[in-house]
C-alpha cells in the first residue's frame, strides 16, 4: 500500500497546523489551524468575512491546494485538539472535502461553535464524536483504522490520532506533555504508545511537535502549576486590595484551580471575556468540570462592565476576576482594564497574576509588554510566569521515541530553528536527517512506502 504524507501547514511556523497522510486511495487530514500571529499583525481586518483564498495568502489558514497532488478521497478530517491553531480553519477549508470532521466530544462542541458563527463557507461535514481509546474503520478496503490515543496537554479532551495500516502505523503527535498527574481527566497513556510502538510492523512514522524540543528535561505536571498558583493566591490573602488573574481561557483546569483558590481566600471569582465564557461554559455543559453554582460568566462587553461596576459598587477586596488579555491582546478585557477603558479601578499594590507564559512569537511579546507596562503605570504589581507548557521538553521527547521506535520521523510545530534540538536528539538515537529523518516545510509531499 502507497503511504504518502503532506505536509501542509506548521512546518515552518507555530501554527495553522494541517497534515494529510495517504493510504492507498483513503485520505486523512490532521487539524485545520489559523496561524494567531497572522491574525494580529492584522488586528484591523474582520478575518472571518474575508476568502479563504485572501486568508490563505496573508499566511493565516493552510494553503491546501496541495491536495490536489493526493491521488486518493479524503475520509475524515481530524482535530487534534480544541486550540484554534489547530480547529480555526475548518469553517473555512472543511467544505472542500466530503468527509466527516471525527473529534472528541469537547473538542466537537468548540468546532461546531466556530462553524455556527462563521456560516460564509457553508460547512455542512457531518461531526462525529469519538473518545480517546476508540477506533473507527476509515474507508472501504477494511485495512485502515483510526484510533485515539489519550495525551495531556494545556486543553482537555486531547488526543494522539494514529492511523493504522497494513505498513504499519502513522502517529501524529501534536500537541502534549507528558502529565501522569493532571488536574482534569485522565493521564497520557504512555502504555498504548508503547504497545503501538510493538504492534505488527510497528510505527512507520511519527509526526511530532517540537515547540519545546530546545528546552532540555522534562515538562511538569499541571500539579506544579497548580501549587506555583496556590502558594502565591494564599500569599495575597491578607491584601484588602484588588487582585486580577488571567491565563488561557482553553485551560480549563488552570481556570478551575483559579476558581477554587479565590474561594479559599475569601474572594468571590468571576470569569470575564467572551473566549473565557465560551470555553468554561462548554466544559461545564459536557461535565467536564462542575464549577460553584454562583459562579459568573460574562463574555459580551455590557455585561462585563456591568460586573466591573458591581465589583467597584461591592468592593474589589471581595471578588477575583478572571480576565482574558494574558498575552496582551488589543481587545482582550486585561488589556482595556490596563488602558482605562472599564469601570474597574487599579489602585497602587493591586495584584495581577499572570497563569501563563507568552507565546515566544515578536507581535505576541510585544503586546504583552506594552500590556504589562501599562499596568504597572496605574500601580499594578505583577506576578508572572505562574505556569507550565502543555507541550513535550527533551526528555518527553526521548521517551517517546524510546516507546514508539518509529521508522521515520517528521518534525512539526515549528521553524527550521525550532527544529535543531529535536533533530540532534534523533540523530543521538541512531536516526539521521535526510534517511530516516525528514525537515520539510509547508506544501511538501513526502512518500514512505510506493
Amino acid at each position: 500500500m502507497e503511504i504518502e504524507i503532506a505536509t501542509i501547514g506548521g512546518y515552518e511556523e507555530v501554527g495553522r497546523q494541517m497534515t494529510a497522510v495517504r493510504a492507498g486511495e483513503d485520505v486523512v487530514i490532521f487539524d485545520m489551524g489559523l496561524n494567531l500571529s497572522q491574525v494580529l499583525i492584522h488586528d484591523n481586518v474582520e478575518t472571518e468575512r474575508m476568502h479563504s483564498l485572501d486568508l490563505i495568502d496573508m499566511g493565516a489558514i493552510p494553503d491546501d491546494r496541495i491536495m490536489s497532488d493526493l491521488e486518493g478521497d479524503v475520509q475524515a478530517i481530524v482535530p487534534t485538539h480544541g486550540h484554534l491553531d489547530h480547529i480555526g480553519a475548518i469553517s473555512k477549508l472543511a467544505h472542500r472535502y466530503d468527509a466527516p470532521i471525527v473529534a472528541t466530544p469537547f473538542t466537537i462542541e468548540l468546532v461546531k461553535q466556530q462553524i455556527e458563527g462563521e456560516q460564509k463557507f457553508g460547512v455542512e461535514n457531518d461531526l462525529i464524536k469519538m473518545d480517546a481509546g476508540e477506533t473507527m474503520s476509515i474507508g472501504d478496503s477494511g485495512n485502515v483504522d483510526l484510533e485515539f490515543v489519550n495525551v495531556t496537554h494545556s486543553i482537555i479532551d486531547a488526543i494522539n490520532p494514529v492511523l493504522h495500516t497494513p505498513e504499519g502505523a502513522i502517529v501524529y503527535g501534536l500537541d502534549k506533555r507528558m502529565d501522569h498527574t493532571p488536574v482534569i481527566g485522565d493521564p497520557i497513556d504512555m502504555k498504548r504508545f508503547r504497545e503501538i510502538g510493538r504492534e505488527g510492523n510497528g510505527v512507520l512514522c511519527y509526526i511530532e511537535d517540537c515547540t519545546n524540543a530546545n528546552k532540555k528535561g522534562r515538562t511538569p505536571s499541571e500539579n506544579v502549576a497548580r501549587e506555583h498558583l496556590r502558594d502565591v493566591l494564599y500569599s495575597m490573602e491578607d491584601y484588602d486590595g484588588g487582585i486580577v488573574a488571567t491565563t488561557f481561557s482553553s485551560h480549563i483546569s488552570r481556570v478551575t484551580s483559579l476558581v477554587e483558590f479565590a474561594k479559599d481566600i475569601g474572594r468571590q471569582p468571576v470569569l470575564l471575556g467572551r473566549s473565557m465564557e465560551k470555553y468554561s461554559g462548554t466544559a461545564e455543559r459536557l461535565d467536564f468540570v462542575d464549577f460553584p453554582d454562583d459562579l459568573g460568566m460574562f463574555g459580551h462587553r455590557k455585561s462585563v462592565d456591568r460586573t466591573f461596576k458591581r465589583i467597584m459598587n461591592e468592593g474589589k477586596e471581595n471578588f477575583l476576576p478572571v480576565v482574558t488579555g494574558h498575552q496582551g491582546e488589543p481587545r482582550a478585557m486585561l488589556t482595556r482594564m490596563a488602558r482605562g477603558e472599564t469601570p474597574y479601578e487599579l489602585d497602587d499594590g493591586d495584584k495581577v497574576v499572570f497563569s501563563a507564559r507568552v507565546i515566544p512569537e515578536p507581535t505576541n511579546e510585544g503586546q504583552r509588554y506594552q500590556a504589562e507596562k501599562l499596568l504597572g503605570m496605574q500601580g499594578a504589581r505583577i506576578y508572572d510566569d505562574i505556569h507550565v507548557s502543555g507541550h513535550l521538553n527533551q526528555e518527553g521527547h526521548y521517551e517517546m521515541l524510546d516507546a514508539l521506535q518509529p521508522q521515520n520521523i517528521i518534525p512539526a510545530h515549528q521553524d527550521l530553528k525550532g527544529f535543531s534540538g529535536y533533530v540532534n536528539l534523533c540523530e543521538s538515537e541512531g536516526y539521521q536527517m535526510g534517511r530516516d529523518v525528514h525537515v520539510t516545510r509547508n506544501g511538501n509531499l513526502i512518500q514512505l512506502v510506493d
